[in-house]
């Protein structure tokens, strides 16, 4: 079969700044699937997208493009509502752990399928997996017995779902093109479709621990995502949330399920439980759910019923010790006074250089390492007192964990806290 298209004539026209018609777009993702378009040729042209960019329509069919480059999930016979919610990933992010089972247990279906991390954001799967047994690769029909079973699953995104997506992921890693927002947001909104949810919250993180750090890129990204979703029939909504000050009290994969466990109980960190909640509640209202307050289902322990349930369906054991770190570090504060900076990215990179990230794909981490924070922004602390313990087994990471919190915090008289939610969109 003689092909439609050639790779060099897409690529010269998004170099040209021309807008690629649907013909186009369904082409290349579909060759560059089967191997006919080279890693190199699609290097080129995902860098003519993040110099270039791409129009609404645009962004939408090359999604919708990965969408038909695999197979696509099907909940139809579940007797509840889908709902599923993505973030954009920060430091301290453990939200998904507690806000799965506790929407799961107000009724509503929840299949998450989560990532992995690289660099100073974590993955979702990786704090799993400190938990001993649990297993993040189930087929479609193992899926789709603990949804059943529990209301809600977590686990990896198996690879018959957007295989384009995949390919391109790993593209872009290497060739400084991550950044690109139509690629972000296809990305993103190929495997939430492709998932088969009936609606979404997006939680879009801005701040200096966030991945997209710039508060009006992150609005951009939340809007051509809402609008992706839209075009998809898929109920949406985004929450621009903040991520200046890391989340919670930890960071780190061990130490973040420990604390989203004390969520589950009943307690926990403020901001932890805040947004764990808020997201909550938009997920329930986007599902048709009513009458039902989350926050009652973490205090009287039906969310953690549910966390136990789905920890044991994927072979884990909710009552199994967690993996400690052989070493520990503190440091102390510097000056008395009142904490009103705590820049997110130092703990992140701090963390990671731990051992808790990593810095290439298929990298081993080591579960137990990263940071316990004592004082957040709008504390007093007095000179000597505990700011963060670091955490690994290897004494010899503390010197260059401890080089990235330099200047990680700062003490004035004036604080103010940004707001959890900047802005809501859709």
């Amino acid at each position: 079969m003689s092909e439609r298209y050639t790779a060099p004539e897409i690529i010269a026209l998004k170099r040209d700044r021309k807008v690629l018609n649907d013909d186009q777009i369904d082409w290349v993702v579909d060759a560059y699937t089967r191997g006919l378009v080279a890693d190199e040729q699609m290097s080129a042209l995902a860098m003519a997208i993040l110099l270039n960019g791409m129009e609404r329509h645009e962004i939408s069919r090359w999604t919708d493009a990965m969408i038909r480059s695999g197979e696509r999930m099907n909940w139809s016979m579940l007797d509840r509502p889908t709902v599923d919610k993505h973030s954009t990933g920060g430091v301290g992010d453990k939200i998904t752990l507690p806000l799965v089972p506790l929407v799961a247990s107000c009724g509503a279906a929840v299949p998450q399928l989560s990532g992995r991390g690289l660099g100073h954001t974590g993955g979702t799967l990786d704090k799993l997996e400190s938990i001993p047994g649990w297993r993040a690769s189930l087929s479609n029909e193992e899926m789709l017995k603990v949804i059943q079973e529990t209301g809600g699953v977590i686990c990896a995104a198996g690879t018959g779902l957007a295989p384009a997506d995949k390919k391109l992921y790993a593209l872009r890693d290497v060739t400084a093109t991550v950044e690109a927002i139509p690629l972000i947001a296809s990305s993103i909104m190929s495997k939430k479709i492709a998932e088969g949810t009936g609606s979404l919250v997006l939680d879009v993180k801005t701040g200096s621990g966030a991945f997209m750090s710039d508060p009006a890129k992150a609005r951009e990204l939340a809007t051509v995502m809402v609008e992706i979703g839209k075009s998809a029939g898929v109920n949406i909504k985004a929450l621009i949330t903040a991520m200046d000050v890391p989340l919670g009290l930890t960071a780190g994969n061990a130490l973040e399920v420990r604390e989203s466990v004390e969520v589950l109980a009943g307690g926990g960190p403020e901001d932890v439980v805040e947004l764990t909640v808020l997201l909550a509640r938009e997920m329930l209202q986007l599902a048709g759910i009513s009458g039902i307050d989350p926050a009652d289902n973490l205090k009287n322990g039906k969310a953690m019923d549910h966390w136990r349930r789905m920890i044991k369906a994927q072979g884990g054991d909710p009552d199994a010790a967690l993996p400690v770190a052989k070493e520990k570090l503190t440091i102390n504060a510097e000056q008395s006074g009142t904490l009103t900076r705590m820049d997110a990215l130092k703990v992140g990179v701090a963390a990671w250089r731990l051992g808790a990230g990593r810095s290439k794909q298929g990298e081993q981490l080591q579960l137990g390492a990263g940071i316990e924070i004592h004082a957040k922004p709008g504390q007093s602390i007095t000179k000597g007192a505990p700011i963060f313990t670091l955490h690994t087994d290897k004494p010899e990471l503390f010197e260059r964990a401890e080089e990235s919190l330099v200047g990680a915090v700062e003490y004035d008289s004036n604080y103010q806290r940004l707001p959890l939610v900047l802005e809501q969109i859709g």
